[in-house]
């Protein structure tokens, strides 16, 4: 627990200011809030919380093309959606179920496939890298509803953490990579498919969340508790079985998409602990309202 230095209250998450150095609350960890003395020297008034990161250093490869194509859109996006990007992700994935179905039953099946899915028939659609992370099977109805409550109940704590530019990044780029994964295994074992929905981005959130705290109780299907790095590590190993006596697409799922997802948010959280030492307290209290 750490109190923060312009309200007192105390605060399980406290947030460090990297300008000035002060630690307070998700209210005030914002430069602005707080009457930072850093503010002069602000060189970006749209994105206040996020002046640290470097695009020019970080972004490699697939990510190259995804900071070329979000430049724009945080631009004009982020300061309206600042802390709630995730419920902003949540809308778009539902407005994206209804347009699917509208393509369906206007243009067919065919035309769905080619706009919202990443497949191996069309691996050069490039459109479909981020619109397939937003689309979910128009079939299944509980694949975005698992989705959706998975992301509602996670995302929050991971985006007041790390901020709402490297919480996108940490989205798309573990939806994007963990769908090419899919489509580049299916091209190599010659195993056509479709890979489509956001669980390779929401279980990087997952991996991030298991590497800053593997102890956090989450309640699998609201009623068994369970800490978190248990849940992560069963899962990747239902998934590793799954993918040896079935395929990389076993049960129609993309087994191995997901355990991509879930290595990228792994990854990224080792790198986020490295590069942020005294942000981080090694019992986080990420504190989803029931759990999933």
């Amino acid at each position: 627990m750490a109190i923060c230095q312009v309200c007192g209250q105390n605060e399980a998450i406290p947030f460090s200011c990297r300008n000035c150095g002060g630690v307070f609350c998700g209210l005030h960890r914002l430069p602005e809030a707080h009457n930072c003395d850093g503010l002069k020297n602000w060189n970006d008034p749209l994105m206040p919380s996020e002046n640290s990161y470097s695009s020019s250093s970080d972004v490699r490869g697939i990510s190259k093309f995804l900071n070329l194509i979000s430049n724009r859109f945080l631009t004009f996006t982020l300061p309206f959606f600042r802390g709630n990007l995730t419920y902003l992700f949540l809308a778009l994935m539902w407005i994206t179920l209804i347009l699917q179905w509208s393509v369906i039953i206007i243009f067919g099946i065919n035309a769905h496939n080619s706009i919202f899915t990443v497949s191996t028939y069309h691996p050069e659609y490039v459109w479909t890298w981020i619109f397939s992370i937003f689309a979910h099977s128009p079939s299944s109805f509980s694949h975005i509803l698992f989705n959706s409550i998975t992301l509602y109940f996670f995302g929050p704590s991971v985006e007041r953490y790390i901020g709402t530019k490297k919480f996108f990044y940490l989205f798309m780029l573990g939806g994007i990579l963990a769908a090419l994964s899919q489509m580049g295994a299916g091209i190599l074992t010659a195993t056509p498919g479709f890979v489509l929905g956001a669980s390779g981005a929401i279980l990087a959130i997952m991996g991030f969340l298991t590497v800053l705290n593997p102890n956090l109780k989450v309640h699998l299907y609201f009623l068994l508790p369970l800490p978190l790095w248990v849940l992560t590590i069963g899962f990747a190993i239902i998934s590793v079985s799954l993918i040896s006596v079935g395929g990389i697409g076993a049960g129609g799922v993309a087994q191995l998409a997901h355990l991509v997802g879930l290595l990228i948010g792994i990854v990224y959280g080792e790198r986020f602990k490295r590069n942020n030492p005294s942000n981080f307290i090694s019992q986080r209290s990420f504190k989803p309202k029931i759990g999933f």
